[in-house]
């Protein structure tokens, strides 16, 4: 299992996964599961993946190979017009993908089944972000939506409704996304550090910064004991529950 999540602020967007793919006693594996294509001044495209890992490196490794000769290759990530014409190619490439490798192909339940978040900004159209089902089809974030979590999200989906703001910095960003993938890290052993970070600034169509925040990071670990002793001084400070006569 995996936890990506895209998220949409006025500034720009930002993305964040994790590195797990399977999680077992002694089965443990790590894939990076963030890519990004970039023509700097054109284009900056990001692709977050979570499911089957055959089946998305599959898609990233056709996305790649069709982006390198656009003469030869069609279609091609580095030459659709739009973000919208990014998002329908990414879902055609997963029902293909799919659709190879059984003959149910495109049911969300086949042991084949990825879902991706893909978002960006190319020439002349604004920043955006999209969520890539199984099936291949596909939805937008907009103002009422505006963040896409993909693998195991239920974790930290609440940490992310609550303190989420459209008009936060992108530090703040990254400081509560932190916070989700930590509680989601604690609540499930599938998903696990390192953890990939990276920021689009709106209008830069360059690729923003970037990390990897690695097991031993000191910022990390402040974080998730700062979260768990900030829990606990919440949860001691509520009204005492006392049973009724």
């Amino acid at each position: 299992m995996s936890y990506c999540v895209g998220l949409r602020l006025n500034k720009g967007l930002v993305f964040m996964s994790d590195t797990r793919t399977n999680a077992g006693v002694d089965n443990v594996s790590m894939f990076k599961k963030m890519f990004t294509w970039e023509r700097p001044g054109e284009r900056v495209i990001t692709l977050l993946t979570a499911g089957n890992l055959a089946t998305t490196q599959a898609v990233v490794s056709l996305l790649e190979e069709r982006s390198k000769a656009p003469g030869d290759r069609d279609p091609d990530i580095m030459a659709v017009p739009s973000m919208f014409q990014v998002a329908k190619l990414v879902g055609e490439t997963l029902t293909e993908v799919i659709g190879s490798r059984g003959t149910s192909g495109q049911k969300a339940d086949s042991p084949f089944a990825a879902s991706l978040i893909v978002g960006g900004q190319i020439q002349g159209g604004e920043p955006r972000l999209f969520l890539v089902y199984p099936e291949g089809n596909f939805i937008e974030a907009s103002g009422d939506t505006r963040f896409f979590q993909i693998g195991e999200t239920k974790y930290g989906k609440p940490i992310i409704i609550r303190a989420y703001n459209p008009d936060m910095s992108f530090e703040d960003a990254i400081k509560l996304l932190l916070v989700s993938f930590d509680s989601t890290i604690r609540a499930n052993i599938s998903v696990d550090l390192p953890i990939d970070w990276q920021i689009y600034e709106s209008g830069s169509l360059h690729i923003g910064r970037s990390a990897r925040v690695e097991r031993d990071d000191p910022y990390f670990q402040h974080i998730s004991n700062e979260w768990g002793t900030a829990l606990q001084r919440a949860f001691e400070s509520l009204p005492k529950f006392e049973f009724k006569p």
